[in-house]
């Protein structure tokens, strides 16, 4: 088969003789261990043979924590079968196969109270095992070798809700897994359809991707369809984004395929809230409130928080300060958040605005209707910025 084994250097080929010999009490349990195989890992760690090493063991150890020689076996529960999105879907012209990742349609929150975190993640491991078993497919099917893979992610419908912490935390572990243990088989990371708020998510999990795989991102603009067909041939593409593939009763989603996801019916549910870690804690005394500051340095930012109660009800709002440098009351900022009160005591409130201007927005907890019971607020908020280097893009993005 031709591939790129061929084409070592001779210090390349060097450090693969060293890195067998090396391994030579690991390569008889490993399934598939050929030099492709083991050239993936050298090329991760730039032929360095004690780093590469370093890595295998450390997957070796994964391989033995996840099961992942059973893991095709292995059926998530039905909530997450119905309603985590995505699906393999055609091959791209060297016959690499494609995976659709769906972000806008998924409910992350549903998600999580119905299914723990850690079936989450070991469905995209599944996913990643699925693949690479579908590139050894190729690789019998068309005689050459395939090892990578290709990756769409549609963002349409990306809103706050997808930025939840700990529907964010999946996604960040999932790329540090795909990094640890799958290297050098992502081919690109596609992203089409991608609106405003893009560059803020994107940074969230830019630092879970190595320097190679950031490389790999593309993202279309306007004229994504067109684009697509660069990449994948109509054939091979669902009507839904721009190709000619259809289900067999015709529908253009390729529903057979790709799942879509959804809102997760509230009988899935497991639990009511997630246990969360709060960082601050302040008492707001009876008849009064309390404010916290946050100074957002250009618009595009999103203000991220969660907040629990001790003794009742707490009043929360958002409010943008019209002076600076000194305290004002409600009334003399502009709300940006409506002030209402939440139960907060019952169920931990968590929420999130996208601040359209630079300034200093205050977090105010008030506990001004209250002239008997003093209440303790444990919170967390965090500014998250965009990505620089993606905010070029933001003409070609499309508002929310």
């Amino acid at each position: 088969m031709s591939g790129r084994v061929g084409d070592l250097s001779p210090r390349q080929q060097e450090a693969l003789a060293r890195f067998q010999e090396n391994l030579q009490d690991l390569l008889p349990t490993m399934p598939k261990a050929d030099d492709y195989f083991l050239l993936r890992w050298l090329r991760a760690r730039n032929f360095d043979v004690q780093k590469s090493e370093d890595m295998l063991r450390k997957h070796v150890e994964f391989r033995k924590q996840m099961d992942l020689d059973n893991i095709l076996a292995w059926q998530p529960s039905e909530v997450i079968q119905l309603y985590d999105s995505g699906g393999l879907c055609g091959y791209d012209y060297e016959g690499c196969p494609t995976w659709f990742d769906i972000i806008g349609t998924m409910d992350p929150k549903g998600l999580l109270l119905s299914a723990s975190k850690q079936d989450l993640i070991r469905k995209r491991v599944k996913v990643c095992e699925l693949l690479m078993h579908q590139c050894e497919l190729q690789t019998q099917k068309l005689g050459r070798k395939i090892e990578r893979m290709l990756m769409v992610f549609d963002m349409e419908g990306l809103s706050l809700r997808h930025l939840w912490k700990p529907a964010v935390e999946v996604y960040q572990q999932y790329f540090a897994i795909l990094e640890a243990n799958y290297p050098e088989t992502v081919k690109n990371l596609i992203v089409i359809r991608a609106p405003k708020l893009f560059p803020v998510a994107f940074n969230l999990v830019k630092s879970f991707m190595g320097e190679e795989t950031r490389k790999k991102i593309v993202i279309l603009g306007d004229n994504w369809k067109q684009e697509l067909t660069k990449f994948i041939s109509p054939d091979q593409l669902p009507v839904e984004f721009g190709g000619t593939m259809t289900d067999p009763d015709g529908n253009p989603k390729c529903l057979t395929k790709i799942n879509y996801g959804g809102e997760v019916p509230r009988s899935y549910y497991l639990r009511e809230q997630l246990r969360i870690q709060y960082e601050h804690r302040v008492t707001v005394g009876r008849g009064s409130s309390q404010q916290v500051e946050n100074e957002i340095l250009f618009p595009g930012c999103v203000l991220r928080w969660q907040f629990a109660s001790d003794g009742g009800d707490i009043g929360f709002g958002v409010f943008l300060k019209t002076k600076m440098g000194e305290r004002q009351k409600a009334g003399e900022m502009t709300e940006v958040l409506t002030s209402q009160r939440y139960n907060s005591h019952m169920v931990p409130e968590d929420g999130s605005l996208t601040c359209s201007e630079a300034g200093v927005y205050v977090l105010r907890f008030d506990n001004t209707y209250s002239f008997v019971h003093a209440k303790k607020v444990s919170f967390t908020v965090e500014v998250l910025l965009p990505d620089e280097g993606m905010q070029k893009y933001d003409e070609e993005l499309t508002p929310i």
